[in-house]
């Protein structure tokens, strides 16, 4: 299977690493001067005890755009903000079998996918790892989570999804195909949103925020309130599911913080329409109140308006 991963960030990188040092056929497609970097430094993978080095085979899109060549599989791993420039850079890698698994969270990006390659070379992809790029630009993983839920959007069990399937866990990433790929994208949508809108409004990791009072019950009241959309949409979230999530966003001690929030913190862009405005105008459109969802949003909104007036 050829496979191209388009981003060789802190997800992209790392399911990409595991796939090309399992033996397989993977072109990164990357910026110049990720490229650059790249190629001087190697794509290293550390942290958790381990750090191992790849030369990866890589390519720009002017590159890709000269020598238009169809690949199996392209793995679309960048944020919402960047979405419509990388389909443009990967549009000469997609041919009439080419199956695109985009690792983006929300659902905006499956529409826009859609309309600009078919729907049928769209699949539903939930990727779940816990990793950042260090000062060096190496992906630092943080935990052994290597998990990427994907599938048909009709739920089929089709021949390529098999494939795609046997290559995924032969990289050791854990590869289920759920019956319904739809419902698995919006419970992750839940948990981020979830994640990213108290650790965003409160601007603290989720140790800090539970170590005031009243920091518990704001991640309760979020996950609620986000959790309602979902089941207005008709994806209730298991109990299973909803109490995983709480266990994060209400543990005490913890330093976590989603990426979200590290680009907030930093002076960057977010993806707060992707994820936060299009869940918020959903939830109208279903007529679930959402006060803090959309306080959230607002707040971001604002984060995002002063970076434009820069």
């Amino acid at each position: 299977m050829k496979i191209l991963v388009v981003g060789a960030g802190a997800t992209g990188g790392y399911l990409g690493a595991m796939l090309a040092r399992s033996g397989q056929d993977v072109t990164f497609l990357v910026r110049p001067g990720r490229a650059a970097a790249l190629r001087e430094r190697g794509l290293r993978v550390v942290g958790r005890g381990e750090e191992w080095r790849l030369d990866p085979v890589l390519v720009t899109a002017e590159q890709l755009a000269a020598a238009p060549a169809p690949y199996d599989l392209v793995l679309l791993s960048v944020k919402s903000t960047a979405l419509g420039p990388a389909m443009d850079d990967l549009a000469p890698a997609v041919g009439p079998d080419t199956a695109i698994v985009p690792l983006l969270n929300g659902l905006a990006h499956i529409d826009a996918l859609g309309a600009r390659f078919g729907a049928d070379r769209v699949l539903g992809g939930v990727a779940k790892v816990v990793t950042t790029l260090d000062g060096n630009g190496d992906v630092l993983r943080l935990a052994p989570l290597a998990h990427l839920a994907f599938g048909e959007q009709d739920g089929t069990l089709s021949p390529r999804v098999q494939r795609i399937r046997e290559a995924l866990t032969k990289a050791g990433i854990d590869a289920p195909v759920p019956v319904d790929v739809r419902t698995a994208m919006w419970h992750k949508w839940v948990f981020i949103t979830t994640f990213g809108a108290v650790t965003s409004l409160m601007r603290g990791t989720v140790g800090e925020i539970n170590a005031v009072p009243g920091g518990t019950a704001l991640g309760t009241a979020l996950l609620d309130e986000i959790a309602a959309v979902s089941a207005a949409a008709g994806h209730p979230v298991p109990e299973a599911e909803r109490r995983a999530t709480l266990d994060v966003v209400t543990a005490t001690g913890s330093s976590l913080v989603p990426s979200l929030y590290r680009d907030l913190a930093a002076g960057r862009p977010t993806e707060a329409e992707h994820l936060f405005g299009d869940l918020a105008d959903r939830a109208r459109a279903l007529g679930v109140a959402t006060p803090l969802l959309d306080l959230a949003t607002l707040h971001l909104r604002v984060h995002e308006a002063r970076l434009a007036a820069r």
